[in-house]
C-alpha cells in the first residue's frame, strides 16, 4: 500500500550497532553532525539502509575509505549501502552532514528555541540529525562530544569530560536513536539530590532559562518524589549519576523521556503561587512522574517498532496515574481520569479517528499519539491488574523487567508475563489491544425469593475498518447496597468473556440496588434503565467514590439532554444537589467535581448518541439555565460554602487546600450566574493565587463581562509567556459564542501573539476548539476559522497543524447546515496544494 506502514511487514534490522560516536559543532545555520557507528552484520547479502531527512551530505567512509557516489544511494528519505559493497564482518561507518536549526519549525530533531540548541526525536526526528537506522529496536550505545562556545552543554548519561567549547556524554545504556538528546544554551540550575534504596547518590537539577529558577522548587521535589515512589511501588531504581530536566520555550509535546535528560515543554515546569493553578500543580507533578517512570518503561525496556507505542505509553500512563492517587489524590484521581478518557478517547473510538490501541497500519506515526494509546493503554493495564489482583500484578512486572530488561518488546512479549506468572490463557483479553471501538454493556436485572440475578450483555459497533467484534474479555466490578444504604455485598470483580452472561448473588433481605462498573473497572459504556431516585440515591449512599460521582453525573447529564429537548429539569437531580451541598463530611474536592456539570460537549455526545441531532446553541442554554437554577434553589447553602471555604495563610498546592478552592470555585460558578459576577470581581480583586486569579477571570469571560479585569491581568503578566496564555484561552474558550470567532480573530493577529509557538497557538486555537457552541456556530464562521489558522501553522509545524485538526472530529453529529460547512472547511484544507503528509493524513480521515 503506497505510503503506509503495516506491521505484518515487519523485519529485524539486518545489522547490529554496537556503538554510536556524535560529535556536534554547533551553529545556528551550520551545525556540523560527525558520526562514527560500529556495525556488525547480522544478514548476509543485505543493504544497510540508513534514514536521513533535510542534511547535506559532506562526506562518507567505510573502514577509512571515502566513499563516492557510485558507492552508496543517496535520495530525500536516505542513504543506502549496496550489499555488495559491505564487508562481511564488522566495520566503521563514518558520516559528516550539515543541518540548519535555526530554520528547523519543524521542531522534530535539532532546532532552536530562543537561543537555545535542543532535540526532539520521538518518534522520527533522529533522520533529521544525522543518517542513521531510525527505528526503535537498533538499539545501541552512544558517547556524544558537543562543541559550542555556550556555557551548558548536555545530553544522555554521564558526563565524561568537558573544557572551555566543548563537553563529552557517555550513555551506558543501549538505546534507540528516538531517546537521544542534547540541549546547549545559557542555563541555570536548580539542584539536589536523591539517594537510592541501595545508597547511591544521585544529582538532580532543573535545568532553565536566567530568572526563571525561582519556579523550579516544586518540579525538583516532584522528581525525588517519583524515584521514591516507584522504588517502593515497582522496585524499580534509578541506573545513572544525574538525572537532568531542561525546560523549553518551543516544544512539540508535553516532555520527553530522552535517557537521563528529559526535555520538557516550560509549562510543565516551572510553577509559583503567582503564575500556576492548582491544576498546573498537580499536571507538572504527574508529569514529572510519568517521563521519569519511563526510565524502566520506555527506555530499559522499549518498543520493537512504533506499532507497539502503548506498550510504553500506556503503561507508563498507568504508572503516572497510580502515583498521582497514591501521593496526593486518592479516589479522586479515578474520577479526574475517567472524565478525561470520556472527554478524549471515547469520542476519538465513536469517530472517524478511531483505532486499536496497537494499530495495524499508519501512515504518519505522529498521527498516533493519541488518547487511545495513552488513555485506553493505561485502561487496559488496570484492567490486567484487576484480573490479576495486586500480588498477580507485581509479580508479572517483576518477570517483565527481569526477562525484557535492554530489549525491544511487542505486546505478545507483555501479554506472555501475565500468562505465564498467573496460567491464565489472556488470548481473548489480547483484544482489547487489537480492536477499536468502545464495547457496550447492556445489563438487565431480576430479584426472587433472595437471589438477585444480573443479566449482561455486551456488543461493540463497527468503527472504521473492523465491522464484526467478538467478545472481549471484561472486569466489571460489582457491589450491591440495601434500601436503607448499606452494603451487603462488597467489591466483586465478575469476569465478562461471552456476548451473553447472567450472575446470580444469593441470600439477601432485599431488593439491592446495584453499585455498576466501581472504580470503572473497564473503559465501557453501561446501559442500564435506572430512574432519577436510584441515582440520587446512589450519590447519596454508594460507598464508591467513582460510582458516586457517576450517580450525580448521570442525573446532570439526563437533565441537561431533557432541558436540551425543551423538557423541564428534574427536581431528582436539583435535590441531590442540594445534599451534596450540605454535605460537609464529604471531601470538598469530590463535592467540587460533583458539582461541575457536564460539559457541552460531553451532552452532544450523549444527545447523538441515543439518535437525537444535538444543537449546540441549546445545549448551552439549557447549561446555563440549569446553572442558575442551582443557583436561585440552593443560593444561601451556596453562599456559607463559598464564605467557608477560603483558604488562608501561605499557598500550598496539596489535595486539601487545593480540593477547597476548588470546591469554592464551583460554588462560585454557580452563584456567578445570579449576582451579575460581583463575587467573581471581587475574588479577581483580592486573589493572591493563580488558581483563584484566573479561575475568577473565566468566570467572568464566561458571563461576557470582565473587560476590565482582562486588562488588568495582561497589564500585570504581559511578560510572562506561560500565564498570558491562561488569558488567551479563557477568551477562547469562554467567550460568549456569538464573539467567539472575532474574538480569537483580533487575539491572533496582535502584534505580540507567537502564533509558531506551539504553546502560543494550543492556548488561543484550543481554547476556541472547547468553545462548543462558537466553534459549531451555526454560520460557519468558528469552521472557517479554524481551517485558516491550521493552513498557517501546517508549512511550518505539520505535527502540531495535525493534532490540532483533531477540532473536526465530531462534525457529523449536528444538523445538515453545519456539516456542510464542516466539509467546506476541511475540502479546503485538503486541496490546498503542498499540504503536509501529517495534516493531509488527518484530513483524510476526518472527512472520509
Amino acid at each position: 500500500m503506497d505510503g503506509v506502514t503495516l506491521l505484518s511487514d515487519y523485519k529485524p534490522y539486518p545489522f547490529e550497532i554496537a556503538s554510536v560516536s556524535l560529535t556536534f559543532r554547533l551553529d545556528p545555520a551550520a551545525t556540523r553532525v560527525l558520526a562514527t557507528l560500529d556495525v556488525t552484520p547480522r544478514q548476509p547479502g543485505a543493504d544497510m539502509v540508513l534514514q536521513g531527512e533535510d542534511l547535506t551530505l559532506i562526506s562518507l567512509s567505510l573502514d577509512g575509505r571515502a566513499l563516492v557516489p557510485g558507492d552508496y544511494l543517496l535520495d530525500e528519505t536516505g542513504l543506502t549501502l549496496p550489499a555488495a559493497g559491505l564487508p562481511a564482518g564488522p566495520f566503521r561507518l563514518q558520516t559528516e552532514v550539515e543541518i540548519a536549526p535555526a530554520a528547523n519549525t519543524a521542531l522534530e530533531g535539532l532546532y532552536m528555541s530562543n537561543g537555545m540548541y535542543c532535540t526532539q526525536c520521538e518518534a522520527e526526528g533522529f533522520r533529521h540529525i544525522t543518517f542513521y537506522p531510525d527505528r526503535p529496536d537498533v538499539m545501541s550505545r552512544f558517547h556524544v562530544r558537543i562543541e559550542s562556545d555556550l556555557p551548558v552543554l548536555l545530553s544522555n548519561g554521564n558526563p565524561v569530560g568537558q573544557g572551555p567549547g566543548w563537553a563529552e556524554w557517555d550513555d551506558p545504556w543501549p538505546k534507540p536513536a528516538y531517546l537521544f538528546a542534547l540541549v546547549a544554551g545559557d542555563l541555570r540550575a536548580t539542584s539536589g539530590s536523591f539517594t537510592t534504596r541501595s545508597g547511591r547518590k544521585v544529582d538532580l537539577n532543573i535545568w532553565v532559562r536566567p530568572g526563571d529558577e525561582d519556579r523550579c522548587d516544586f518540579a525538583l521535589g516532584a522528581l525525588a518524589r517519583s524515584m521514591t515512589w516507584d522504588e517502593e511501588a515497582y522496585g524499580r531504581e534509578y541506573d545513572l549519576d544525574l538525572f537532568n530536566i531542561v525546560a523549553v520555550d518551543d516544544f512539540n509535546m508535553g516532555a520527553m523521556e530522552n535517557k537521563g535528560l528529559n526535555i520538557f515543554n516550560s509549562k510543565l515546569v516551572l510553577a509559583s503561587p503567582e503564575t500556576a493553578t492548582d491544576t498546573d500543580y498537580e499536571r507538572i507533578e504527574a508529569v514529572i512522574a510519568h517521563e521519569y517512570f519511563h526510565n524502566w518503561t520506555g527506555n530499559r525496556i522499549t518498543c520493537r517498532d512504533w506499532f507497539q507505542l502503548c506498550l510504553k505509553e500506556g503503561l507508563t500512563v498507568y504508572r503516572d496515574q497510580s502515583f498521582t492517587r497514591d501521593v496526593r489524590l486518592g479516589g479522586l484521581k479515578r474520577i479526574e481520569d475517567v472524565a478525561a478518557l470520556r472527554a478524549r478517547q471515547f469520542r476519538e473510538d465513536a469517530g472517524p479517528l478511531a483505532h486499536p490501541p496497537r494499530p495495524d497500519r499508519y501512515k504518519e506515526i505522529n498521527n498516533f499519539y493519541t488518547a487511545t494509546v495513552y488513555e485506553k493503554g493505561a485502561e487496559v493495564v488496570g484492567m490486567l491488574a484487576s484480573l490479576l489482583g495486586p500480588e498477580g500484578y507485581r509479580a508479572a512486572l517483576d518477570l517483565y523487567f527481569d526477562r525484557h530488561d535492554g530489549q525491544a518488546c511487542t505486546i505478545e512479549d507483555w501479554i506472555k508475563v501475565f500468562e505465564d506468572t498467573s496460567g491464565r490463557d489472556l488470548s481473548q483479553f489480547k483484544l482489547w489491544y487489537t480492536q477499536a471501538g468502545t464495547p457496550k454493556l447492556t445489563v438487565t436485572e431480576a430479584y426472587e425469593n433472595g437471589t438477585y440475578t444480573l443479566e449482561v450483555s455486551q456488543t461493540t459497533p463497527p468503527t472504521p475498518g473492523e465491522e464484526v467484534k467478538p467478545p472481549r474479555h471484561i472486569p466489571l466490578a460489582v457491589g450491591l447496597l440495601s434500601p436503607n444504604g448499606d452494603e451487603v455485598v462488597p467489591t466483586t470483580v465478575l469476569e465478562l468473556t461471552e456476548a451473553r452472561q447472567s450472575f446470580r448473588f444469593e441470600g439477601l433481605a432485599a431488593r439491592p440496588v446495584p453499585s455498576l462498573l466501581r472504580g470503572f473497572s473497564a473503559p465501557v459504556i453501561l446501559d442500564r434503565a435506572t430512574t432519577p431516585a436510584e441515582q440520587a440515591f446512589l450519590l447519596a449512599h454508594d460507598t464508591d467514590p467513582f460510582n458516586r460521582w457517576e450517580a450525580g453525573r448521570t442525573l446532570a447529564r439526563q437533565t441537561l439532554m431533557a432541558m436540551a429537548r425543551g423538557e423541564g429539569a428534574q427536581l431528582d437531580y436539583l435535590d441531590a444537589v442540594g445534599r451534596l451541598i450540605a454535605d460537609e463530611e464529604a471531601d470538598p474536592g469530590f463535592r467540587a467535581a460533583c458539582l461541575r456539570l457536564p460539559g457541552e460537549d460531553e451532552i452532544a455526545a450523549a444527545l447523538f448518541a441515543r439518535g437525537d441531532t444535538p444543537d449546540p446553541d441549546a445545549i448551552r442554554a439549557a447549561r446555563r439555565k440549569l446553572m442558575k437554577m442551582l443557583a436561585t434553589r440552593h443560593g444561601a447553602a451556596l453562599t456559607r460554602v463559598y464564605d467557608s471555604c477560603a483558604v488562608t495563610g501561605p499557598y500550598s498546592p496539596d489535595a486539601g487546600p487545593a480540593g477547597r478552592r476548588a470546591l469554592r470555585l464551583a460554588v462560585l460558578a454557580l452563584l456567578t450566574t445570579e449576582d451579575g459576577g460581583a463575587r467573581a470581581a471581587a475574588l479577581f480583586a483580592e486573589a493572591t493565587n493563580m488558581t483563584e486569579s484566573i479561575g475568577a477571570l473565566n468566570l467572568l469571560v464566561a458571563e461576557g463581562k470582565g473587560q476590565g479585569q482582562l486588562a488588568a491581568f495582561a497589564a500585570r503578566w504581559s511578560k510572562d509567556p506561560l500565564v498570558m496564555d491562561k488569558w488567551r484561552m479563557a477568551q477562547g474558550a469562554l467567550t460568549p459564542p456569538e464573539d467567539a470567532a472575532e474574538t480569537v480573530t483580533r487575539l491572533g493577529t496582535a502584534p505580540e501573539f507567537d502564533w509558531k509557538n506551539p504553546n502560543r497557538f494550543r492556548s488561543l486555537l484550543g481554547g476556541f476548539a472547547a468553545n462548543h457552541a462558537g466553534f459549531h456556530r451555526v454560520d460557519g464562521a468558528g469552521y472557517a476559522l479554524y481551517a485558516d489558522w491550521l493552513l498557517r501553522l501546517d508549512p511550518l509545524n505539520p505535527q502540531t497543524a495535525a493534532r490540532m485538526s483533531t477540532a473536526f472530529e465530531t462534525w457529523r453529529r449536528y444538523d445538515t447546515t453545519r456539516q456542510a460547512h464542516a466539509k467546506t472547511a476541511l475540502a479546503r484544507i485538503a486541496a490546498t496544494p503542498g499540504l503536509s503528509r501529517d495534516l493531509a493524513e488527518m484530513v483524510g480521515r476526518l472527512a472520509g
